[in-house]
């Protein structure tokens, strides 16, 4: 082989790098930034969060539930936070994504 065509087969190597290189940061680049997005999102829901925890172990929550066996609630009213699965599969999502972002910061390292 030449020495012509060493180097435009190592620019071609270098290219191919590149390219491939700028691919990963542009999938890294959008997900942090959906991440970012995210992550600010559910900061400022954190007392709607509280809030959902401490009603769900509430007795308001037990008497509100029990009106809802009962028939006492109009049948148009959205219900969601009284479905006890509902609101514990909710709240355990919280906790499996705090979880899941601790373990990702503590692997940094890695």
């Amino acid at each position: 082989m030449t020495m012509e065509k060493n180097s435009k087969i190592r620019i071609m190597t270098d290219i191919e790098r590149i390219t491939d290189m700028e691919l990963r940061f542009d999938r890294v680049d959008e997900a942090l930034r959906a991440v970012e997005k995210a992550v600010d999102t559910i900061i400022h829901l954190k007392e709607d969060i509280m809030k959902l925890e401490a009603y769900y172990s509430s007795d308001e929550w037990k008497k509100d539930f029990k009106s809802d066996e009962l028939g006492l609630l109009p049948d148009n009213l959205k219900r969601g936070v009284l479905g006890e699965d509902s609101i514990w599969n909710l709240l355990e999502r919280v906790d499996t994504v705090k979880q899941r972002m601790l373990d990702f910061v503590s692997k940094d390292g890695e």
